[in-house]
C-alpha cells in the first residue's frame, strides 16, 4: 500500500540541502523564499546545510544525511523541501535512516529525485516532484507551479487534477525574473510520438534520468520488489527529464533501464522538456523517443511541463495517475489510492 501524506494549513516547512545548499552570495533569495511562505501561513525551519556551499556540496554526506533525518523524524515538521537540487545527493544514501522516516511529504527536483524515487521505492511513502524551496519567492506565482500546496494537500483517497501550463522557460539567466520568477516566454505544447492523442493510467514513478539511472542495481533502485510489495503488480506510469544527457547518453540510459527490469509492466513513458536534447549527427530525440515508442509498444508522450524547463506540474511518486495528452495540450488527474 502506498501511504500519502497530508499537508496541513499552517505547516512548518523544513529546509535541508541533502544536495548543494545556497552560497554566501546567493542568501538573499533563500531569506525571501522563507519571507513569501512564511507570509503564505507557512512556518519555516531552515537547517545549517541550506546556508553553505563548497565543493560540489551542501556539507559533508554525514552532515547532510543526520540533518535530513532528523528532519524526517521531527513531528513539528510536516513538509521537508531542499532549497534547490545539486550534483552529488548519491552519497548520502547509505546514511538515510528509511525505518524512521515520518510519513511527511519531501518536494523537490533534479538532484533530489534521487531520494525522492529511493523513499518511495523502499519506504512506500508518497513523494513529490516538483518546485523547489527557491522558486516560490516571487511575489506571484504561476498557475501550474502554484498547485504545488493543492496537490499536497489533497487526503489519501482523494483526487487532484492538472492542466498543461500555457507558456514555459526556455533557458535561466535571461535578465530580470519575472514576479513569479520565471520568464515564461515559449508556448507549452506537449507532444506524443505518433502526433496521435495519447491516454495513459498507471502508477507514477520517475525523475531526473542523470541522477536516478544511478540507482539500478542498489539497494535504492529496487522497481519490482516495490511493484510487487506496494501497488499489487499495477503497471507503471514513468516520468523523466533529461538535465544535461547528451541524445546518445540519454538513449544509453534507456536502454539501461529496459535491461535492468525498469520498464516491465510499464503503461506509458512521459519526458520533460530539455534544453539538453540537441542532436548529435542527425540523431535527435525525438528519433530516441520512436524508438523506445516501437521497442516497448507503448504511448511516449514528451516536451511535458516537468523538469528545468519550468514550470513544472507535481507529480506524485506512488500516485495512481490518468494522463491525456491532445492538439497540444494535456492534463493529469491524479488518485490518491493506496
Amino acid at each position: 500500500m502506498i501511504k500519502y501524506p497530508v499537508l496541513e494549513k499552517g505547516a512548518v516547512i523544513g529546509v535541508t540541502a541533502p544536495s548543494s545548499g545556497v552560497p554566501q552570495e546567493l542568501h538573499e533569495l533563500l531569506k525571501l523564499a522563507v519571507e513569501r511562505l512564511q507570509k503564505r501561513g507557512y512556518g519555516v525551519e531552515c537547517g545549517s546545510t541550506a546556508w553553505t556551499q563548497e565543493k560540489a556540496k551542501s556539507a559533508p554526506a554525514a552532515v547532510r544525511a543526520a540533518e535530513f533525518n532528523a528532519m524526517m523524524a521531527d513531528e513539528r515538521i510536516g513538509l521537508v523541501v531542499p532549497p534547490w537540487g545539486g550534483e552529488l545527493l548519491i552519497e548520502i544514501m547509505e546514511q538515510v535512516d528509511f525505518a524512521e522516516m515520518k510519513c511527511k511529504w519531501i518536494l523537490g527536483y533534479s538532484d533530489i529525485s534521487v531520494l525522492l524515487l529511493a523513499v518511495t521505492l523502499k519506504t512506500g511513502i508518497a513523494t513529490a516532484h516538483g518546485t523547489n524551496f527557491i522558486d516560490l519567492r516571487g511575489e506571484e506565482t504561476d498557475p501550474t507551479t502554484a498547485m504545488w500546496d493543492k496537490v499536497l494537500s489533497t487526503p489519501s483517497g482523494g483526487t487532484v487534477l492538472q492542466q498543461s501550463s500555457q507558456q514555459y522557460q526556455q533557458e535561466w539567466g535571461t535578465g530580470e525574473s519575472s514576479p513569479h520568477v520565471f520568464n515564461l516566454t515559449e508556448q507549452t505544447v506537449w507532444k506524443t510520438v505518433g502526433d496521435q492523442k495519447v491516454t495513459m493510467q498507471g502508477r507514477l514513478l520517475g525523475g531526473c534520468i542523470d541522477v536516478i539511472r544511478h540507482l539500478i542495481g542498489t539497494p535504492y533502485g529496487d522497481v519490482r520488489h516495490f511493484q510487487q510489495h506496494y501497488i499489487n503488480n499495477e503497471p507503471i506510469l514513468w516520468y523523466l527529464e533529461n538535465c544535461e544527457l547528451s541524445v546518445a547518453d540519454l538513449r544509453r540510459s534507456l536502454v539501461h533501464m529496459k535491461l535492468a527490469g525498469w520498464f516491465e509492466h510499464c503503461s506509458g513513458l512521459m519526458f520533460g522538456r530539455s534544453a539538453a536534447n540537441r542532436p548529435m549527427e542527425g540523431y535527435t530525440v525525438e528519433d530516441v523517443y520512436q524508438e523506445l515508442a516501437d521497442e516497448l509498444g507503448l504511448p511516449v508522450a514528451y516536451d511535458i511541463d516537468c523538469g528545468h524547463q519550468p514550470p513544472q506540474v507535481t507529480l506524485i511518486n506512488g500516485a495512481y495517475a490518468e494522463v491525456e495528452v491532445s492538439e497540444g495540450k494535456g492534463t493529469v488527474k491524479q488518485v490518491f489510492r493506496a
